[in-house]
């Protein structure tokens, strides 16, 4: 089975993976961590792509996405799965991960992409601060 978790920064995305990690049992690869299968990033991207796509129906992988062009090499067959969170949330958020400040630019940069990924089509939507994390983890292990 191929999960996407798809989000923004600080909404629960890891959080959420951890969980299915734990519900399924799958390998967890964030962002650009599949630059590490081959020198070019060329080559890099054929292998991911071909990964992924065998994983739709075979091994377990979650892909952990938070930039809108990592989408793209989602294949058909994978879940899709929404991540968000109230932009009072995120900041509070990367404000922990930051030591307790949050800069003026990166508080500008969190506002101007909150929301990218809100218009895309998802299997589930959880959010990442109020929602229910273990009925989505059941309701994925009913389709293992």
């Amino acid at each position: 089975m191929l999960i996407g978790i798809i989000g923004e920064n600080c909404c629960g995305k890891s959080t959420l993976a951890r969980a299915i990690k734990k519900e399924i049992g799958a390998e967890i690869i964030t962002g650009k961590d599949y630059l590490r299968m081959a020198k070019s990033e060329s080559e890099a991207v054929v292998l991911f792509k071909e990964r992924l796509l065998n994983a739709v129906s075979g091994e377990n992988i979650i892909y952990v996405i938070s930039e809108p062009e990592h989408i793209e090499l989602l294949p058909d067959g994978a879940i899709r799965i929404l991540v968000y969170a109230d932009i009072d949330t995120i900041k509070e958020r990367f404000k922990a991960r930051m030591h307790g400040n949050l800069p003026v630019q990166v508080a500008q940069m969190l506002e101007k992409k909150h929301g990218i990924f809100d218009g895309g089509t998802y299997d589930y939507r959880l959010d990442g601060a109020n929602g229910d994390a273990a009925a989505l983890c059941a309701k994925l292990r009913e389709r293992c």
